[in-house]
């Protein structure tokens, strides 16, 4: 009687461990879409499966609202020997999956927190390894318990967490991230950030893992050597540093303004007073009710006496100005296009600087 009391306790502690962790998991990803997104990228590409590429957005937001609501799940006790199975089997698969990635096929970050908290892969590992025998723990206390069989209070609490977490994602892609991890959110002066020292034991050396579009071929950068900024010819594929504790993303101080005169970071981030920096990711793709928010945010920058410029990662033919719907030109620059996803989650948005502090941050869609 002991021992079955025990083992019962034992049981919910590891039902408890395993429903925070899944919960915390999978809520620092789905809120943040567009990074999961690329960190499945990379893992396609490491394995060869670049086709598939085009659902990663569509996958991240399924994988991490399902991670979520299993651990909902876990947590209120709702079918949890079917959840049980699902436990383990995913805790199988990622610890293997992890080891590999420590070891074989090794990547920086595996990303299982999101950009919230920072892991490495063997890190990781043995994380997955201690949850994986709590998996089992509960899997076998609720094994004689039936696997379909919902009750009406489970059905109800099973698709209301399914829609919940889905939703989240799907909010959190239309708009921007409901918690900035990023090193560029709100109340970050980016230029005291670019020269701010950073702390890490030991000599490192920041490493730029750069892939040419035409060829395939894997080539390394320093941060002096701006050729990668060609977004045309490289696409970014991996931030590492020599030291033990690598850069698993990349820092502030890889955040560069250029043109055909050249390097224009420093005059735009200590210009005094308000910059309204508008991003545009891919200029086709920008529809028509962007444009005209865009029109606005010119028309308002003019009213108020500041800057508007125009930020993208294609490629600029000599000194460029854009009008958004018949705006005003505003002067564009580029900028690195993984810079941008981490500035900004979106395919197009606005980034206000105030004395060179970042105060607000919208997607297109949510500009007034």
């Amino acid at each position: 009687m002991r021992k079955s009391r025990a083992f019962k306790l034992l049981a919910n502690v590891c039902r408890l461990i395993l429903a925070c962790t899944f919960i915390v998991s999978g809520f620092t990803k789905v809120i943040d879409p567009w990074g999961t997104a690329m960190k499945v990228n990379e893992y396609l590409s490491i394995y060869g499966m670049e086709s598939l590429q085009g659902a990663s957005m569509a996958f991240s937001i399924w994988l991490c609202g399902a991670e979520m609501m299993m651990g909902c799940m876990l947590l209120f006790k709702v079918r949890i020997r079917l959840i049980s199975i699902f436990a383990v089997l995913s805790m199988l698969f990622f610890t293997a999956l992890t080891l590999l990635s420590a070891t074989v096929i090794p990547v920086e970050d595996c990303g299982c927190f999101g950009e919230a908290l920072k892991l490495t892969p063997w890190e990781t590992f043995y994380k997955n390894l201690a949850l994986l025998p709590m998996a089992l723990v509960v899997w076998w206390r609720y094994r004689p318990d039936k696997i379909f069989a919902f009750n009406p209070l489970e059905i109800v609490l099973t698709v209301t967490f399914f829609f919940l977490t889905m939703y989240l994602g799907y909010y959190c892609y239309r708009h921007l991230p409901l918690i900035d991890f990023l090193p560029y959110k709100v109340g970050v002066n980016i230029w005291e950030g670019m020269h701010a020292p950073v702390v890490e034991p030991g000599e490192t050396e920041t490493v730029l893992v750069y892939r040419n579009i035409k060829t395939g071929k894997l080539r390394e950068f320093s941060l002096d050597d701006t050729a990668w900024q060609d977004a045309e010819k490289w696409e970014w594929v991996d931030t590492r540093t020599t030291s033990e504790v690598p850069a698993v993303r990349p820092l502030v101080s890889e955040f560069a303004l250029r043109d055909a005169e050249g390097d224009a970071t420093e005059s735009l981030l200590t210009r005094p007073g308000r910059v309204y920096m508008l991003c545009v990711t891919d200029s086709e793709g920008l529809d028509a009710p962007c444009e005209r928010r865009f029109r606005g945010v010119v028309e308002r920058a003019a009213a108020e006496g500041a800057l508007a410029v125009c930020l993208t990662p294609e490629r600029l033919r000599g000194v460029t100005y854009r009008s958004f719907a018949g705006s005003a030109a505003v002067r564009c620059y580029n900028i690195d296009a993984t810079t941008l996803k981490t500035m900004l989650r979106a395919f197009n948005g606005m980034v206000v600087l105030d004395d060179g502090t970042i105060v607000e941050k919208r997607n297109c869609r949510d500009i007034r």
